[in-house]
C-alpha cells in the first residue's frame, strides 16, 4: 500500500475530507443542473440530445407580440432543452477534461483506502468509465439514435454511485476507525 488514509496525518485526513466535500456539493449542483435541462429519464436525454437543433438560430430582424391564453397545464409542461452539435463539442471540449481529473483526485483516493487491487483497480476504472459512458451517449444519441440516451443515464448514475462509495469509504476508514492515527 503506497499510503493508508486510515492512519494518516490529521492534515491529510482534513484535506481529504475539504476535497470530498467540495465534490459532493459540486455533484449535487450538478444533478440539479442536470434536472433541468435533460432530465433523468431516457425520454427527457433523448428530446435534449436527438433533437432536430443543428445550430444556434439566430434572433429574428423583427418581433411581433400575440397574446393568447394558456391553460395551467401549458404552464406546468416542462420546457425541452435542445442541445445543438456546437452546444454538445463545447460541453465535451469543457466537461471530459474536469471528469478526468476529478476521477484522477477521487483514485487518489482510493489508492490511499484500505482495499483489496481489484476492488481499487475495479472502482479506478468506474471512475474514468463513467464520464466516459455519459458524453459517449450523448453523442451517440444526438447521431446514431435517442436509445442511446440510457448509456448517458448509465453514466451519470455511476459517476454519482463512483463518487458515493469513494466519499463513503474514506470517511468511515479517516474518521471512524479504529487505527490511531500516525501508528
Amino acid at each position: 500500500m503506497l499510503y493508508d488514509l486510515g492512519r494518516a496525518d490529521l492534515r491529510i485526513k482534513w484535506l481529504v475530507t475539504c476535497l470530498l466535500a467540495t465534490l459532493g456539493i459540486s455533484y449535487v449542483f450538478g444533478a440539479l443542473m442536470v434536472s433541468l435541462y435533460a432530465g433523468f429519464t431516457p425520454g427527457r436525454v433523448a428530446a435534449t440530445y436527438a433533437g432536430r437543433a443543428m445550430s444556434m438560430p439566430m434572433p429574428p430582424e423583427t418581433t411581433m407580440v400575440m397574446e393568447h391564453p394558456m391553460s395551467m397545464e401549458e404552464f406546468m409542461k416542462p420546457e425541452v432543452h435542445e442541445v445543438d452539435t456546437d452546444l454538445l463539442i463545447q460541453d465535451t471540449h469543457v466537461h471530459v477534461p474536469m471528469y478526468g481529473v476529478i476521477a484522477a483526485a477521487l483514485s487518489l483516493v482510493v489508492v490511499g483506502l484500505s482495499l483489496s487491487r481489484a476492488w481499487a483497480l475495479g472502482l479506478i476504472t468506474l471512475l474514468f468509465a463513467a464520464p466516459w459512458l455519459d458524453f459517449a451517449g450523448m453523442w451517440l444519441t444526438k447521431f446514431a439514435s435517442p436509445h442511446f440516451a440510457i448509456v448517458t443515464l448509465l453514466g451519470g448514475w455511476a459517476m454519482g454511485a463512483g463518487y458515493t462509495v469513494v466519499a463513503t469509504l474514506a470517511m468511515k476508514q479517516m474518521w471512524f476507525s479504529q487505527v490511531k492515527e500516525g501508528s
